[in-house]
């Protein structure tokens, strides 16, 4: 297992590429100023040992050097052994609707952003509670099973987009039956799924799937993304501008509208509750309160507990190309020189 503790100093390899061509612009004044005070014919009598790929060679070097000592302040890693760590915590699956009525800005940035970053929102929280992530449209898939590694949550959640499920529609009963087979039910854990969708054009047994998780013990919230009077689903180009709104077979512009009903039935069923989304309330974070008042129940979580350090397979190398920039000569070979120069005498004398 590899993991970088400080992995926010990656940021600092994009002085990469402003090095390189701040080199660039350098050379390029000096030369021209070389070529104002003599011709190149001149300036090599004048500097007969000068090599521009020895200087060249130096500042890649030291460049190649930055890098791999940026990458051992990053501190690497490596897992060394596996344990099974006791911990307490409740089971949470998110179903999140990633169908195209997602884009729909009757909240604020959208209703498909607002939901991420909700969900962000509550991965910072979790203390010891597994989190898990379907995704669903025409169809469910699970994007992360649960897990303690909120970092991954994070990572795997950011790549989030109404186009990661090609099947449109919105098959709430398909993403209920998908965390419900998710769940280990031989652990006797509080489980918890938290629906958040629009609820338009319902496909598929959606009652019946609630139905069954309340049935396991399972408890549901639903959160409502959108208005009941609806808001139209904008449309981008490649370059991220607006360029319409989505339509109909005639034309007229779709509202997508938030299907209340069928949420706060799913709810109920599910012996949870029902909220509407808005653009300043934290939905997750009620529901989280509520979840933290279950009687928590251990499990066990395979895990690295012991890391060794790792850095100096970075630093190594970076001081060893360090060493060799400070060793070799901007100079071309001596005796190269020589001959050279020996050579262009005995054809003078010819």
């Amino acid at each position: 297992m590899l993991r970088f503790v400080n992995i926010d100093t990656l940021w600092v390899l994009a002085l990469v590429p402003v090095l390189v061509v701040l080199a660039w612009f350098v050379r390029r004044v000096r030369r021209r100023a070389m070529d104002r005070f003599a011709s190149p014919g001149m300036m090599a009598r004048l500097a007969p040992q000068a090599s521009s790929l020895k200087r060249t060679l130096k500042f890649l070097l030291l460049l190649l050097a930055l890098v791999l000592m940026i990458g051992g302040l990053t501190n690497l890693q490596i897992g060394t052994r596996l344990e099974e760590v006791k911990q307490e915590g409740v089971d949470i699956f998110i179903a999140m609707d990633l169908s195209t009525s997602m884009k729909a800005e009757d909240i604020k940035p959208n209703r498909l952003e607002k939901a991420k970053l909700e969900i962000r929102n509550l991965i910072g929280r979790l203390g010891g509670d597994r989190i898990g992530l379907v995704v669903f449209a025409g169809e469910a898939y699970t994007q992360f099973p649960l897990t303690t590694d909120y970092s991954a949550a994070n990572l795997f959640l950011e790549v989030l987009d109404v186009d990661a499920v090609a099947l449109p529609g919105t098959a709430i009963g398909s993403a209920i039956e998908r965390a419900l087979e998710s769940f280990d039910f031989k652990e006797q854990t509080a489980k918890v799924i938290v629906l958040i969708t629009d609820g338009e054009n319902n496909e598929g047994d959606a009652i019946g799937a609630a139905e069954e998780a309340a049935g396991k013990g399972v408890l549901i919230y639903t959160i409502g993304m959108g208005s009941p009077a609806g808001a139209p689903i904008p449309l981008y180009g490649s370059s991220g501008q607006q360029t319409d709104f989505k339509r109909d077979r005639v034309g007229n512009v779709v509202l997508s509208k938030l299907d209340e009903t069928t949420l706060e039935k799913i709810a109920a069923i599910g012996n949870g509750k029902y909220f509407l989304g808005t653009t300043s309330q934290d939905e997750l974070d009620a529901i989280y309160k509520d979840v933290s008042a279950l009687q928590k129940r251990e499990f066990g979580v395979k895990q690295f507990t012991d890391y060794e350090d790792r850095f100096q397979w970075f630093l190594a190398p970076a001081l060893l190309l360090l060493l060799a920039e400070f060793l070799l000569s901007e100079n071309k070979n001596r005796r190269y020189s020589l001959a050279k120069l020996m050579r262009q005498g005995e054809q003078k004398a010819a």
